[in-house]
């Protein structure tokens, strides 16, 4: 990442990590209404996907992913890059379906545990349970929470506090990292 780069992703990042303003379809009311999101997401794949374990761990060569993944996906996922804001369409999907990890097809949120938090990326205020292993990230000098897929180990983005009652969590996912599945795709 060249210097420019770096001092305007640090810019976006303290601009919009207290992002204010944010529109909620559906906001969640209770704890209990989340942990039905996160058990229920099997509900909106078609029927016969094949979906991987995130408690078995894929590994291939660096040469592998590059030859897999476009050149986007490939900075973000095994290099730990971050998108520019706004240029994911995958910030506007409002389609009932499954985000899956781009590398490994790993699902990791619903439509439902997204929201529009107002940063230009793609944001979810939980995941489906064991989508993710997180690591403590310095690189803009101040401690972040870094998330990775727990299947193929892609990075997706950061974790901040600022989301919505009433997990108050905001996943933070480069949508270079995700594929979205609708709920009416044909297995």
């Amino acid at each position: 990442m060249q210097r420019r780069e770096f001092l305007g992703t640090l810019a976006v990042s303290a601009l919009f990590s207290g992002a204010t303003g944010r529109v909620f379809a559906n906001p969640p009311k209770d704890a209990k209404a989340v942990e039905a999101l996160q058990q229920n997401w099997k509900d909106l794949l078609a029927a016969g996907t094949q979906v991987p374990s995130p408690t078995e761990t894929l590994k291939r060569p660096n040469p592998e992913w590059r030859k897999l993944l476009d050149p986007q996906a490939y900075n973000v996922l095994r290099e730990e890059g971050t998108e520019r804001a706004g240029a994911s369409p995958l910030d506007k999907e409002k389609r009932a379906g499954v985000f899956v990890c781009a590398g490994c097809g790993l699902p990791l949120f619903t439509s439902a545990m997204k929201f529009d938090s107002g940063t230009g990326w793609p944001s979810f205020f939980t995941t489906i349970p064991g989508a993710f292993q997180t690591k403590k990230d310095f690189k803009i000098i101040l401690p972040r929470t870094e998330y990775h897929c727990a299947h193929c180990g892609g990075h997706h983005g950061h974790l901040f506090d600022d989301g919505p009652a009433p997990t108050g969590l905001r996943y933070c996912n480069n949508g270079a990292a995700l594929r979205f599945i609708p709920k009416d795709a044909k297995a």
